[in-house]
């Protein structure tokens, strides 16, 4: 799929691939809708060049590292994988900086506020 172009972005991650489906965001898109990803500094990269002008990006970071090491283990992550993930995740941190926005997820109700702030002010931007 990514190599006939099916794909707007894709990587892999942790050892995983991921990939999203141009058509369905694009019909998305050209029906007027906003579409939201969950996605790494890799796939922002791509969607940006792929959809310039229509990608608004914002990073989302943990308080602290702690913080992102309690996270892992509460959700029952295992320990060589929380390992893993801690070992990459300053690198993937770096990254914020090319985004447009960044939101320190400490307080899920807030981030969420300031989420909503973010896409608000991008429609009206837009003049959407």
């Amino acid at each position: 799929m990514a190599a006939s172009g099916e794909l707007l972005e894709y990587a892999t991650v942790f050892g995983k691939s991921y990939g999203t489906p141009r058509v369905p965001v694009e019909a998305a898109l050209g029906a007027g809708r906003d579409v939201l990803f969950d996605i790494d500094w890799q796939g922002f990269r791509q969607l940006k060049a792929a959809l310039p002008g229509d990608v608004v990006g914002v990073f989302i970071k943990p308080p602290s590292m702690q913080a992102l090491r309690e996270r892992l283990a509460a959700r029952g992550d295992a320990e060589e994988e929380i390992a893993r993930r801690m070992d990459r995740a300053e690198a993937e941190i770096s990254h914020a900086g090319e985004f447009d926005f960044v939101v320190e997820n400490a307080d899920f109700d807030k981030a969420l506020g300031e989420l909503r702030g973010i896409l608000t002010k991008s429609r009206a931007a837009r003049g959407g």
